[in-house]
């Protein structure tokens, strides 16, 4: 085994590597806006080196640095009068902590939630009076916990249960409390209840009953008006996400029935006469506006590729976080001004992506395709596998890929069963055969690469992260003569320990995945874990792991690694000191590194081109 260290020390901007530098660029999150201050903003950024929270005053232009942690941090919330940021303080990449808040304009944090011990989140929803805080917890001992928490006053806990849940939204008056959970047991499928402060249920709306079929249901948003009733949510009934309006009071549910193809997402415009619609079909995404009284929809102008966020502004625009696979990211407006301009070195373009369809088991499988420019195959190729699984890849920008393709590398990414984007059936299709499916599809692309001239068999990558990682130990123990070398981050490697020491909500996930757990189902478990094939695995193998991941944590890895060690396999592993990833740039930098100098040690060849 080869303990991996490499360095990540920065270069001058003119040495460096346009791989490098689309790391470093300065990048924004789509800011989030006070409902009541619309002129005071929260955004996410990586301009010091590790991604952390900025608030921007849109009157003044001023912008100020919230948080500065080791590790980063990227969940926070902006209250509704403007007057708060909260944000979520873990250590070390755990997810496990509590609630801070400081002033906007800057001040000494503060516990947000005094009187409630740490815990993974599980929602939060901020009332306008900028003293009420709907905050959801979960530990692996209570289960998931809602409370009620009041500026001067103790939490009250209004909801508990030992399957997980989540706050969806606080109405408009504070009066309503939108919750989502999986009391029936199927974490993959949401039901929903609406509470009054006391806890005292209001409406419930649970489409798992009464049917052989599972759909599941989301909060989207109460209608953003004073005594108003009505809730948006998502559901599935006809076999994709859609929106409709559920009056919570009367019950009434308004069907909008939108003649779009893909999954349909939906937010409320300011004044609530309206709905933004962010439509995603076949990889690719686009903006509408919905108006309630009509009925008529409006398409918002946005370049093809995908949105990645977007939100309507009191003055009818519309800001959204937009990019393709050849273009970076950049958050727009209908108004045709700049949102966000980072300073700094801008971020180099990639390649277009290349749509390609496959037949598989399954059905017609989507894939993706990047590679050299002029360049003819057979390609060194990088099967880049999505985490999720309930996910999908999109013609969207994405530093990773685009570093392989600098290096020579055609790059494939497949939207196996079980990613988003492609209907229900296509998603809930790995239920029970979790990993398997999902690699019966990878193959028929794997053979139409090879097949088509794209692919050389002889030099062949298998990659991913997190459930991309797992698919990848998994694929490399079920099909070893398929693939010339793995490389898994943050994966999943021994699916029983795994699922011992996770974090609860996966625990939840990874039942309704496989049906129980694993003294129920051992023969699931069995056959859905890359440690049942590790002593089948040809290709030499490249790890990486956070040493505080929650939710694919260390010690199954280890598990795994002893395995391969103990037959003196070719492998390689390298712990960082984080949870699921690294917001830290440097970090990021170097472990792309450590993967591109792996592929080049074992495949050999003239892979690498200057970038």
């Amino acid at each position: 085994m080869t303990e991996s260290n490499g360095s990540a020390s920065p270069k001058r901007t003119e040495e460096m590597p346009d791989w490098e530098k689309r790391f470093r660029a300065p990048r924004v999150s789509l800011p989030d806006w006070a409902e009541d201050a619309p002129d005071r903003s929260l955004f996410v950024s990586n301009a010091t080196g590790t991604y952390e929270l900025y608030a921007w005053d849109r009157a003044t232009g001023e912008q100020r640095q919230v948080t500065d942690r080791p590790n980063g941090t990227t969940d926070g919330v902006l209250s509704p009068d403007g007057a708060w940021i909260w944000w979520f303080d873990d250590k070390d990449g755990d997810e496990f902590g509590i609630w801070r808040r400081q002033p906007f304009e800057g001040g000494p944090d503060e516990p947000a939630a005094p009187g409630l011990e740490a815990s993974y989140p599980a929602g939060l929803a901020l009332g306008r009076d900028g003293r009420t805080a709907i905050v959801g917890r979960s530990t692996d001992e209570e289960g998931t916990t809602i409370h009620l928490a009041r500026t001067g006053s103790e939490p009250v806990e209004i909801y508990r249960h030992r399957e997980s849940a989540g706050v969806g939204d606080l109405s408009h008056d504070g009066t309503l409390i939108a919750i989502e959970h999986t009391e029936h047991g199927d974490a993959m499928h949401s039901a929903l209840r609406v509470l009054r402060p006391d806890g005292t249920p209001v409406a419930e709306l649970d489409d798992t009953k009464g049917g052989t079929e599972e759909l599941g249901l989301e909060v989207l948003g109460f209608a953003p008006v004073d005594g108003d009733t009505r809730l948006l949510i998502g559901h599935q009934r006809r076999g994709r996400w859609e929106p409709l309006v559920w009056d919570v009071a009367t019950g009434e549910e308004t069907d909008l029935a939108l003649d779009l193809p893909g999954d349909v997402g939906a937010e409320w415009y300011p004044d609530g006469t309206g709905l933004l619609i962010a439509h995603s079909f076949e990889a690719r995404s686009e903006l509408f506006r919905y108006d309630l009284a009509s009925g008529a929809l409006e398409k918002v102008p946005t370049p093809p590729g995908s949105v990645s966020g977007a939100t309507a502004r009191p003055d009818g625009s519309v800001e959204y976080l937009w990019s393709s696979a050849a273009e970076p990211s950049a958050v727009r407006s209908t108004t045709g001004k700049v949102v966000l301009d980072p300073p700094g070195m801008k971020s180099p373009g990639s390649v277009p992506v290349e749509d390609v369809w496959v037949e598989g088991p399954g059905g017609r499988i989507h894939a993706l395709v990047q590679k050299p420019a002029d360049a003819d195959g057979p390609l060194p190729t990088v099967f880049d596998i999505h985490g999720g699984p309930t996910w999908h890849d999109s013609d969207a920008f994405a530093a990773g890929p685009a570093a392989w393709v600098d290096h020579g590398y055609a790059v494939v990414r497949v939207n196996y069963r079980g990613s988003t984007g492609y209907g229900r059936a296509w998603t809930d299709a790995l239920k029970h055969r979790v990993g398997l499916i999902e690699l019966e599809d990878i193959a028929a692309v794997r053979d139409w690469a090879v097949e088509s001239g794209l692919a050389d068999p002889d030099r062949l990558i298998l990659t991913g992260g997190s459930w991309g990682g797992y698919l990848t130990l998994l694929g490399l123990g079920t099909q070893p003569d398929a693939w010339t070398l793995g490389i898994a981050a943050v994966p999943v490697a021994d699916y029983v320990t795994a699922y011992h020491d996770e974090m609860e909500a996966l625990k939840a996930m990874d039942r309704t995945l496989l049906g129980g757990t694993p003294e129920e189902v051992p023969d699931r478990f069995e056959a859905s874990s890359p440690l049942t094939y590790v002593d089948k695995v040809k290709a030499p193998v490249y790890i990486s792991a956070g040493v505080n991941d929650p939710r694919c944590p260390i010690r199954q890895i280890e598990n795994y690694v002893k395995r391969l060690e103990a037959r003196a396999a070719p492998h390689e592993v390298y712990r960082y000191d984080a949870g699921h990833g690294s917001l830290v740039v440097d970090e990021r930098i170097k472990q792309v590194r450590l993967e591109l100098d792996f592929a080049e040690r074992y495949l050999g060849g003239e892979t690498e081109k200057q970038a």
